[in-house]
């Protein structure tokens, strides 16, 4: 929200063209957008991942460090955060997460090992 200083602290007559304006900024948070990468070791971190997810900032899990179980747990426990926020969970590779909430965008996709060799087989068919 923004005011004229001039209009309310001179006459009119005094105008000389030049207009002040103060800035109400109160109510606004400062948000700084980082990317996060994290390795947690049990199903209990999964919270701090959500935690940063919150604060609007992007995640790369490495659940290379749990097991299969467990990892299945923290994906779907971010599956479930990520819905609430509005944001979307990546897989980039063999147990590694790409977790961003609605503000933060990811272009382009990665091709996963399965996709490639299906797109060599069908390449050699065509020579």
């Amino acid at each position: 929200m923004a005011f004229n200083l001039k209009t309310i602290f001179s006459n009119k007559d005094e105008n000389d063209g030049m207009e002040e304006y103060v800035s109400d900024d109160r109510g606004q948070a400062e948000v700084t957008d980082k990317m996060i990468i994290l390795e947690p070791r049990a199903f209990s971190e999964a919270k701090q991942i959500a935690d940063y997810l919150k604060k609007r900032n992007g995640v790369i899990v490495n659940l290379k460090r749990v097991t299969p179980d467990q990892g299945k747990r923290i994906v779907d426990f971010l599956n479930g955060t990520l819905y609430a926020l509005g944001g979307v969970i990546q897989k980039l590779g063999s147990g590694i997460f790409l977790c961003t909430p609605k503000n933060i965008g990811v272009e382009g996709e990665i091709s996963h090992d399965s996709e490639v060799k299906n797109k060599k087989e069908e390449n050699e068919l065509d020579f």
